[in-house]
Formats: C-alpha cells, structure tokens, sequence
C-alpha cells in the first residue's frame, strides 16, 4: 500500500509539473510569436508574458526534479513558491473577475495612456484611432487613418475587454486549483517515505 501510494502521488506531480512546462513553452512561443509577425509591437508586454513564461518553467523544473529524485529541499521550495504563486494569482483572478464597468474604463484608459507600444498594436488590430477623440493631426497606424474614416478605440476595447477579463479570471481561478492541488501534492509526497531507499536512512 505504501509503495503504490508514493508510486501514485510521485506520477501525479510529475504529471501536473510536466503540464505546467508545456503552459511556460506555450506562453514563451506565443510571446515570440506575436512579436515575430508584428501582432505585439510593445516589449513591455512581450517581456512581461515571457518572464512569466521563464518563471513558471524554472518552478516546474524544480518541482519535476524534486519529485524525480525525491529531493527533500527541492521540494519544500516548490512547495513554498507554488503557494505564493497560488495565493497571487487567486487574488488577480478574483479581481479580474469582480471589476466593474467604472474600473473597468479607468484602467483601459491609465493602460493606453502608459503604453505607446500597445497603443500601435491595438489600432493596427482594431482599425481604430486614440482612445476616447480621433486627432487627425496625430500618428495613427489604422488603416482607416489615411481615409479620415476611423473612429475612437475605447467603445472596441471596451466591447471585448468584459469577455477577455472573464476569461482570464476563469483561467486564472483554474490555474490556482491546480496550483493548490500541487502544493498538497507536494507535501504529502515529501513526508512519504522511498520504498526503495534504505530503511535506516534519515529522510
């Protein structure tokens, strides 16, 4: 019972470790990606998901590594950070989805005001011109601009930004299940005894 029950928990935490590598290569390839086709002009936002990306991958190679080799002090770190990660991301989830529509357009607005890079990206994409005015005597990257045909970007933003916020509160909340999932994984692992190891071994 013993060994089939450290057998099992040490597959689940390989497993759910080996999901969260795919998710940090994604998230990185993504990041490329848009950068390498011009979908994302702003290296604040492509550093951002690609740090995030960096993060969760060097996470799941610790605690890949720790349930691979049973590695005490691997494990408590991994344990201690994925609880940290789990308790931020729950936070950012829950708010993400309990924003209101007068939060919602401030921070749409301090976003697009603090951010020149996504500023292109979204009129490119949206063919649409400044946030809330179209100034004909400024830079605009929408296609609209040179036919004086475009309208202002927040009604765009706005109709999509409910969804978008939905939806990565919906992940984010089940990420961090997942996330607290490893962590009682990981400490019941670690206070398991290697079948395998020599009985009179300290652990």
């Amino acid at each position: 019972m013993g060994c089939a029950g450290f057998t099992c928990s040490k597959h689940s935490l390989c497993a759910l470790n080996i999901l969260y590598v795919m998710v940090s290569l994604l998230m990185i390839a993504m990041a490329a990606w848009g950068k390498w086709l011009g979908l994302v002009s702003s290296f604040q936002v492509v550093g951002g998901v690609t740090g995030v990306g960096v993060f969760l991958f060097f996470v799941a190679l610790a605690g890949l590594l720790g349930a691979v080799k049973h590695h005490q002090v691997l494990l408590f770190f991994y344990m201690i950070i994925l609880f940290m990660v789990f308790i931020v991301q729950l936070a950012l989830s829950s708010a993400c989805l309990a924003i209101n529509k007068e939060q919602q357009d401030h921070l749409l607005e301090v976003g697009w005001n603090n951010s020149h890079g996504a500023q292109r990206d979204v009129e490119k994409s949206l063919n649409c011109c400044g946030f809330r005015h179209v100034d004909l005597n400024a830079t605009c990257h929408a296609a609209c601009f040179p036919k004086r045909s475009c309208l202002p970007c927040a009604d765009k933003i706005q109709a999509h930004a409910d969804e978008v916020l939905r939806l990565v509160g919906g992940t984010g909340l089940f990420f961090s299940l997942t996330e607290i999932v490893g962590v009682w994984l990981t400490y019941r692992f670690r206070n398991q005894k290697d079948p395998r190891a020599n009985p009179s071994a300290f652990l």
